[in-house]
């Protein structure tokens, strides 16, 4: 249930007076969910795993979404890259229905996304070789340049990955996806994978790159600290079909450094989405007793 005096998928404001606020609410829409649903054929019929979501996302924003495993979280990313359609309802880029995917559009998932049988740097190179993204090959090399300094890869540029850490994997994965300049960064959970200390330095670098390129991201997580500490606003869904529980808006502005842990409306905020994710934790171990009797 959502919390008394709110209905669900009402945004829950976290504002502050005094405090310097993202100025995204006054950006461009750029992505839409219009009342969108999307079902799955199993065995025993289909099976609805979103159901009449709705949201927007604006340019520049750092959206999270958060909830139980197996709800629906990758699905809606999914329908963003163009990976998806949607069973009923539309999503929308700029107005237009998505139907496959962009340029425009980088993901970045669970796994370590690199080529092992290609260097650091040729890794990097390989979306500008294609016919979406080529560019000459001056231009290419300053792209490879750039990205391999931003992410601390210049002295492992002609590496293999199966050479680098796990921590040095990631930061490639997202050098490759940035190389060919997507306005829209699309990430699945892409640091479940790391040590909490490599984590931590991987959503600090994360930010330091979004603050020098500026795009607008999706991000799915578990992690109820890593969304607060990233984003601009977090999306709370429901179990199995995904719905929008709340919409949390968040009071703290760019950049942010490991301080904003111990700030208060953090814990306060951190407290309540965990309510509401465990909540729905448990109401999909419900789910999956009632599918057992």
């Amino acid at each position: 249930m959502s919390p008394p005096g709110r209905p669900k998928g009402e945004s829950r404001s976290a504002q502050h007076e005094g405090t310097r606020m993202n100025t995204t609410t006054q950006a461009p829409v750029r992505v839409t969910f219009d009342k969108v649903c999307v079902d799955f054929d199993t065995a025993h019929g289909p099976m609805r795993l979103l159901d009449k979501v709705s949201l927007d996302i604006r340019q520049g924003e750092f959206v999270s979404i958060i909830g139980p495993s197996g709800c629906g979280k990758t699905t809606l990313m999914n329908l963003v890259a163009g990976f998806v359609q949607p069973t009923e309802g539309a999503v929308l880029l700029d107005g237009q229905p998505i139907t496959g995917p962009g340029p425009e559009r980088g993901v970045i998932f669970q796994e370590y996304g690199v080529f092992p049988w290609l260097t650091v740097k040729q890794n990097i190179a390989f979306g500008l070789g294609l016919s979406a993204n080529r560019v000459g090959e001056a231009e290419r090399e300053a792209i490879c340049q750039r990205y391999m300094a931003l992410m601390g890869l210049t002295d492992f540029a002609n590496h293999h990955p199966k050479h680098l850490s796990g921590g040095m994997r990631q930061r490639l994965a997202i050098a490759r996806a940035y190389a060919v300049k997507p306005q829209f960064l699309l990430m699945d959970e892409p640091f479940g994978a790391l040590d909490a200390q490599t984590r931590s330095a991987m959503q600090d670098l994360l930010l330091q790159v979004l603050e020098a390129e500026g795009k607008t991201v999706m991000l799915i997580t578990h992690s109820v600290d890593e969304a607060i500490y990233l984003s601009s606003r977090i999306v709370v869904v429901t179990a199995r079909p995904a719905r929008i529980r709340e919409v949390v808006d968040l009071p703290f502005g760019y950049p942010r450094s490991e301080k904003l842990h111990e700030d208060p409306r953090f814990v306060e905020l951190r407290s309540h989405i965990r309510d509401l994710v465990m909540q729905e934790y448990e109401a999909q171990a419900r789910q999956t007793v009632r599918l057992s009797d």
